[in-house]
């Protein structure tokens, strides 16, 4: 039999000391996480499923937004081939939503409920996240990130974080967690042993953390055990290097795992997605789920198969690379069948806690969208606006778009901002796409129109070319206003400014009422 045939081979009873080939096959899918394309159950992953595999990660263009039941009958295709699937998805709130991708998160993101600071609000939220997901079927949220935002410059953690402060942190990330888990949904704290001081996005290249790790103690995890604490289903595992643990991703070191089972977790340990550069350009997605088991790790995110950097490889290429190398370290005895029967384990203990009854409290609370604009809007910080209502009689918008390229958490989305404006009359600017004499003509041809308002919207204070765009939008429009949806300064902006502390649909509707509102 190839391991072709095994991969997909019928269910056979289990021999705990002589495993047949399909009784492995069954249990070495047991730890796999895939993605895959399109918004029905491809064949190669119901033939996986029907074999064990332990479930799939949905990602944006696995939903269809036009067919508001298409997401829960993709989940309930999926437990129809195995009804303990873990069905995972990135839904953080704010910038980074797969199930809200196309129209914006109607959920807070974390940076506004730690600017609010209101514990009981965070978990409303986090409980609005685990009915977003129940509804679809879904019983893990990849949720929520427990880095700590201690470098203003990480260009992959920013605004998902609740902030820098430790304690604060810590609060906020065990008020969701518990909010999550109201609905039956597992949460995941992410990214252990911490993310917050990176200078560098390991989807992309090598992530470094200059700490030591009496640093990272005081600093970085104690997040992760308020997560543990609050009873956090799982833990995502991140793809950074701290030198005191060694010059591999943490994922793939046995010493970071072991600082997570100190803290008394033995829920499920997920690793952050191989396909990532950090694994995927060193050993490889194949290599990096074999080392990540025996470091510790349980259930292995091969990651996106649309990312950018597979392309010419489908789906089921990215999980048969990581199956083919699990099961060949598993026949020549590399991988003890005894680190994949635990970690199994671990899974389906996950999947049989989701599969319990949610109180009737929580399964009866609704979420006010409305609501949810009102605590973007309280969190938002409003520098030198002054107290005339900006968009009283406006006419015209002008809408300068200066902000970077998302990063690949987040990804492509719309102009949230410009839908919220949608009953003013909108002229978009994207300052990438044009000279600054463009502009700067785009800009004086709006001041020159009666009751026009201008507005220049960015996400990195810190950056040279966006700090270039708004020098010429407030020296020719000096009554412009800034919309920050990164993270806000320390010191209050000398010019009109409203910090969102993120991107989404909910912050871009909290800033048209700040601008509609004396």
């Amino acid at each position: 039999m190839s391991t072709r045939e095994m991969r997909h081979a019928p269910t056979a009873e289990n021999h705990p000391d002589a495993l047949k080939p399909a009784d492995l096959a069954r249990l070495i899918n047991s730890v796999i996480l895939p993605g895959f394309v399109g918004t029905t159950v491809p064949q190669w992953l119901a033939s996986a499923l029907r074999n064990g595999l332990a479930g799939v990660v949905f990602f944006g263009h696995n939903i269809d937004p036009d067919s508001p039941a298409q997401v829960a009958a993709l989940s309930a295709a999926i437990r129809a081939e195995n009804p303990d699937a873990v069905i995972g998805v990135d839904e953080e709130g704010g910038n980074v939503t797969r199930l809200q991708t196309r129209d914006g998160s109607t959920v807070p993101g974390a940076a506004v409920l730690g600017a609010l600071n209101d514990l009981a609000t965070t978990e409303a939220a986090g409980r609005a996240i685990g009915r977003l997901c129940r509804d679809a079927g879904i019983n893990l949220a990849i949720a929520p990130v427990a880095d700590v935002n201690t470098n203003p410059l990480n260009p992959v953690i920013g605004v998902r974080a609740f902030g820098a402060d430790t304690e604060l942190v810590s609060a906020h990330t065990a008020a969701a967690v518990k909010g999550i888990q109201a609905l039956r949904v597992a949460a995941c704290a992410k990214h252990f042993p911490g993310h917050g001081d990176t200078m560098a996005d390991s989807h992309m290249d090598a992530a470094r953390v200059d700490l030591t790790m009496a640093e990272m103690a005081a600093n970085h995890l104690p997040p992760f055990r308020a997560a543990v604490a609050a009873g956090t289903a799982a833990v995502m595992s991140a793809h950074i290097i701290i030198p005191e643990l060694g010059e591999a991703p943490a994922t793939l070191i046995p010493a970071a795992s072991a600082l997570l089972r100190e803290m008394d977790f033995d829920g499920v340990l997920i690793t952050d997605a191989l396909d990532m550069a950090a694994v995927r350009a060193t050993v490889g997605p194949g290599e990096g789920g074999v080392l990540a088991l025996l470091a510790g790790n349980d259930l292995l995110c091969v990651g996106n198969p649309l990312n950018a950097y597979t392309t010419g490889r489908d789906d089921e290429a990215c999980y048969t690379e990581v199956y083919d190398a699990l099961h060949a370290a598993a026949v020549s005895g590399r991988l003890p069948l005894e680190v994949l029967r635990r970690a199994a384990a671990r899974v389906q203990a996950l999947a049989e806690w989701s599969a319990g009854p949610v109180s009737a409290d929580a399964a009866e609370e609704k979420f006010d969208g409305a609501g949810w604009v009102s605590v973007a809007a309280r969190a938002a910080r409003i520098d030198s606006l002054g107290a005339r209502p900006v968009l009283s009689g406006a006419g015209r918008v002008t809408l300068v778009d200066a902000r970077a390229e998302p990063n690949m958490a987040a990804g492509p989305t719309a102009n949230f901002l410009a839908t919220a404006l949608g009953r003013y009359a909108v002229t978009e600017v994207a300052a990438a796409e044009i000279s600054g004499v463009e502009l700067e003509v785009a800009l004086m041809q709006s001041a020159g129109v009666g009751e026009s308002v201008v507005l220049v919207l960015v996400d990195s204070l810190g950056s040279a070319g966006q700090q270039e765009t708004m020098e010429m939008v407030f020296s020719t429009v000096p009554q412009a206003v800034c919309v920050n949806a990164g993270l806000a300064p320390r010191q209050s902006t000398p010019y009109s400014a409203i910090h969102t502390h993120g991107f989404s649909r909910v912050t871009a509707e909290a800033v048209v009422r700040i601008l509609e509102t004396p």
